[in-house]
């Protein structure tokens, strides 16, 4: 519990950034984890609560009092090994993660939560400096092999666990390097992906295997869709050599905006723009989208969209504006209302400090263009009534653009995928497998389960990992018998 009049004591203390005009001139991180004495600190004000909301609020059930009172009084690598126990890459979380602990906390209901990220950040930061995070290789092989389709965080959290249990994993990812979208689709200024490097090592020492260039089907996807394959594997092949697979793609297929003048040179997904991005600043071929000097627009207001701002600012674009459809939240919510749970209030990320100009309750009419090159859009303003979108009479209006990023979520998981293996969809187009019972997460076809966005759809990293831990246990106890891996 930290210290008991501690959350009395000290306020909250945040990481620091580097200075706006310094951080976009690179691609590199630029959050400073907190110091030992900030961090903690920072523990000492996890109050004696009574019933942690903190821990049901994160998804993987961290265990954060425990960890928060271990800094408090110095036991760094009892804290990591608390940390390590439900998540598997918490230097991801700690760097991305939109923290829904922090809004279950206690003190949140003052508007003061504790820095929980903050803590995280500096649990595995010092764990990484001092040598800590070690493989932990299986001391009994059970001769099962698991073959996991795709290598973002569920596939990934998935494979460590099942790996640890001893059985033989292979990991195939159709891209050129393992992360999934924490490789690809998350810039560098936000997670330096020397983290996924050294993190992906562990993992090989644990008898992780993995096979890139891989593409797990029949069909192809589509041209919107980041795919290096330079082989195919069907999925009759794969469920003749493993035991059992797990599919644990991504949510790809982006939302469309099948408006006027859609086809025009200059509208992209936001995934075109910042998958080449990432991949020029690991090395490969130079991104074909440069916003140097031009006027952008970014459609949507989330994650992904301040990722656009965010790297369109490191290019040099003479102008960003973000719009999306949804009328602007309130600046502070509810909280009477809303806690513990994750309130919808205005948020503002570090790329919006870097540079954007933003507006809310637009609809975008079209693209409007010349010679087949976008120069602008045409849109109106709108208001909800009785929960229906009505545009405003008299409000249209034109924003400059050159250039386009539609970055408006994703709709699902990779159709050609699940189509190939025959696995029944739900609604949304996603694998069709509950969480609960003896046949948790798995799906219509035998032997065949499936995990994180390909089973729930777009979500947080960290609901895919605590999908990727649950399921490895599943996948045990369906190869074993039982499991005694944490569920």
């Amino acid at each position: 519990m930290g210290k008991p009049t501690g959350f009395m004591e000290f306020k909250r203390v945040s990481e620091s950034y580097a200075p706006v005009e310094q951080r976009v001139k690179n691609y590199r991180e630029f959050v400073a984890h907190l110091t030992d004495a900030e961090a903690q600190q920072q523990g000492a004000r996890c109050m004696d609560c009574g019933i942690p909301f903190c821990n049901n609020g994160c998804p993987v059930n961290n265990i954060i009092p425990d960890w928060n009172d271990l800094v408090y009084r110095g036991k760094w690598r009892q804290a990591l090994d608390v940390l390590h126990s439900t998540n598997n890459f918490p230097e991801v979380t700690g760097r991305i993660c939109p923290a829904p602990c922090e809004a279950a906390c206690t003190l949140n209901i003052n508007n003061d939560a504790v820095g929980i990220k903050s803590i995280e950040h500096a649990i595995i930061d010092k764990g990484g400096e001092n040598g800590w995070v070690v493989p932990q290789p299986a001391q009994k092989k059970t001769g099962k092999k698991v073959a996991v389709v795709g290598s973002g965080p569920a596939g990934l959290a998935a494979a460590q666990q099942l790996a640890r249990a001893g059985h033989a994993v292979t990991v195939f990812e159709k891209n050129s390097r393992i992360g999934g979208l924490m490789r690809y689709g998350i810039p560098d200024f936000k997670l330096d992906k020397r983290l996924l490097d050294w993190r992906m090592a562990q993992l090989a020492a644990e008898g992780v295997q993995f096979q890139t260039h891989t593409f797990i089907g029949k069909e192809a996807p589509g041209k919107a869709i980041a795919n290096d394959a330079q082989k195919t594997i069907s999925p009759n092949q794969l469920q003749k050599e493993f035991d059992a697979v797990i599919l644990s793609g991504g949510s790809e297929q982006p939302r469309d905006l099948p408006v006027l003048g859609r086809q025009l040179k200059g509208v992209h997904f936001a995934l075109e723009f910042l998958i080449p991005q990432n991949k020029e600043n690991a090395g490969d071929a130079k991104n074909p989208i440069n916003v140097q000097g031009k006027h952008v627009v970014v459609i949507g207001g989330g994650d992904t969209g301040s990722d656009c701002v965010g790297t369109s600012n490191r290019q040099g674009a003479a102008s960003i504006t973000q719009i999306e459809v949804m009328p602007r939240a309130p600046d502070q919510e509810n909280k009477p209302l809303t806690w513990p749970y994750w309130p919808m209030k205005l948020r503002t990320s570090s790329s919006h400090d870097e540079g954007c100009e933003r507006d809310w309750a637009i609809a975008t009419q079209a693209f409007n263009g010349e010679n087949g090159v976008l120069k602008s859009i045409s849109a109106v303003r709108v208001e909800f009534k009785d929960g229906k979108m009505v545009e405003i009479a008299g409000s249209e209006f034109t924003l400059q653009a050159d250039f386009v990023f539609l970055a408006m979520g994703f709709t699902n998981p990779l159709a050609q995928v699940l189509d190939a293996f025959g696995v029944e969809k739900d609604a949304r187009g996603n694998a069709k497998a509950t969480t609960d019972g003896d046949n948790g997460y798995h799906t219509s076809v035998k032997k065949v389960f499936a995990a994180g966005d390909m089973r729930r759809g777009q979500s947080l990293v960290v609901w895919a990992i605590r999908e990727g831990r649950q399921c490895a246990r599943a996948v045990d106890e369906f190869l074993m018998g039982s499991s005694l891996l944490p569920r």
